[in-house]
């Protein structure tokens, strides 16, 4: 298998149709702007066709026992971890990573496998009692039908096996809408799964647009099931058409993401994680540590270490550096006017704030990693998710501040406080709104059994991966069964 052919082509029902005339996108390394592929930019008759692919299969794989669905998965997981070099080095080419940090994704893709295989022996139900005589009651999970899902490009291996892993296992056919920036390693993770033994037309896969192919999947008729990672504002449209069609939809949204710093904090401890959270991955988490709140008698000499930290850090893709560029030229630019507007409103650039100018890297999509004071709490900064490595510092008095603030945001997905007061800690995790709350540590960082998800317009309240995914890709049915009197 080739890793980068020059055309990566979709893959519905197991066929895999040439270049021909087809309109492509150019699939750039975010390292230095170079070209690596083209994948077709499809429309409405792809997505008609995958659907129609995935519509035919379901029936098939929804009758396989779901032990057996497990066992497909788990010879699935066996064959990326086999080719997880390969995926590794498509997924650091595509996204502008270092490599340790692709074969990391690549290792959370296979746990995230593994686990779901395993659920193939727990699709629990319940049997309970019923209010009439000699009758039994049970409630059954079926598969939803054909599930669309679109994913982000930011984390493209764990990314694809949050959403397909869940729905395969609950026997599903699947339509997957890549990430335009990173679709080669979907690709490629979808002919592992068929070389696995996963039937033909089970899963396909759609390269394009969100605008064109996106649009066109949460729009079909025939999509039983829709589930979205991405930004708000794409969320909010996609759950509009969903709402019109009563279809069911898991959105998982931004953040800005508060990550609190208390007067009793371990400060070397709190900068270390501080800027993990803020800068790893170029930013580009929705789990990202955007704010950071500050109690007033340490803020000094916090900022000072992190500021220490920060300049510190070495941007490039080789081993030794500690963050990459961001997906595209587009989302640069976009930061860049951000950062613009923050200093015409009076903000202080504390460091970073421009593009990255040393000649290895000129070319690339790279942003300094950026700390920004004296930003107000209703500014565009402190309230808009960025999606790049940019973090914004706030003071406060004390605990009911911090508290305050953490909250007074549109989002709610993650949040973290650094205190050596347990009481604070907790007490701090049951009052700040946000699906995920972390004590001592970074804002980001999930695992496969655990559910992963905001409030407010981080999400609209569904969860992945865990368990709590199989709620989203199947539904209940209850059965009731009536027994005859005995002879």
């Amino acid at each position: 298998m080739t890793l980068f052919p020059d055309f990566v082509p979709n893959r519905i029902g197991g066929v895999e149709p040439p270049r021909g005339t087809t309109a492509v996108i150019d699939v750039v390394n975010p390292h230095d702007a170079s070209i690596l592929a083209a994948v077709p930019r499809s429309g409405a008759g792809e997505i008609d066709t995958a659907v129609a692919a995935a519509r035919m299969a379901q029936p098939g794989w929804a009758a396989t026992p779901g032990v057996q669905r497990g066992e497909v998965l788990h010879r699935i997981a066996n064959l990326i971890e086999a080719r997880k070099d390969d995926l590794a080095r498509i997924v650091a080419l595509e996204a502008g990573k270092r490599l340790p940090d692709a074969q990391g994704e690549a290792a959370a893709a296979i746990q995230c496998a593994r686990f779901f295989a395993g659920e193939g022996q727990r699709l629990f139900g319940r049997t309970t009692t019923s209010g009439m005589a000699l009758r039994w009651a049970m409630t059954v999970r079926r598969p939803c039908g054909v599930a669309g899902l679109i994913i982000a490009a930011n984390t493209p291996a764990p990314n694809f096996a949050w959403k397909v892993f869940p729905a395969l296992i609950c026997g599903n056919g699947v339509v997957l809408k890549t990430a335009e920036d990173t679709p080669v390693s979907s690709w490629f993770l979808a002919r592992l799964c068929e070389e696995a033994g996963l039937p033909t037309g089970v899963l396909n896969v759609v390269h394009g647009l969100g605008a064109e192919a996106g649009q066109a999947l949460v729009e079909h008729p025939d999509v039983d099931v829709l589930s979205f990672t991405g930004s708000t504002r794409v969320g909010r449209m996609i759950a509009e058409v969903a709402g019109r069609q009563l279809k069911k939809v898991s959105l998982e949204l931004g953040g800005k993401n508060p990550l609190v710093v208390c007067d009793d904090a371990d400060l070397d401890n709190a900068v270390r994680w501080a800027t993990l959270a803020a800068f790893s991955n170029a930013g580009q988490r929705c789990a990202a540590a955007s704010r950071i709140i500050v109690f007033d008698s340490v803020y000094d000499a916090f900022v000072a270490k992190l500021v220490a930290a920060v300049d510190g850090l070495k941007l490039g893709v080789e081993p030794d550096c500690d963050l990459g560029p961001v997906i595209n030229a587009r989302q640069l630019a976009n930061m860049l006017a951000a950062i613009e507007r923050a200093k015409a409103e009076g903000a202080e650039i504390v460091c970073g704030g421009r593009r990255a100018a040393s000649p290895d890297l000129a070319a690339g999509f790279y942003l300094q990693p950026t700390v920004v004071a004296g930003v107000a709490p209703d500014a565009e900064m402190s309230r808009t998710e960025l999606f790049g490595p940019i973090t914004t510092l706030y003071r406060v008095a004390d605990f009911e501040a911090a508290v305050a603030l953490a909250n007074n945001t549109p989002y709610g997905l993650t949040a973290a406080i650094h205190t050596r007061d347990v009481d604070r800690a907790l007490t701090f995790a049951s009052r700040v709104r946000s699906g995920v709350a972390t004590l001592n540590g970074g804002t980001h960082g999930s695992e496969p059994h655990m559910p992963f998800g905001g409030v407010k317009a981080s999400g609209n309240g569904t969860r992945e991966p865990g368990t709590e995914a199989l709620d989203v890709y199947s539904e209940l049915q209850d059965v009731y069964l009536n027994v005859r009197l005995p002879l």
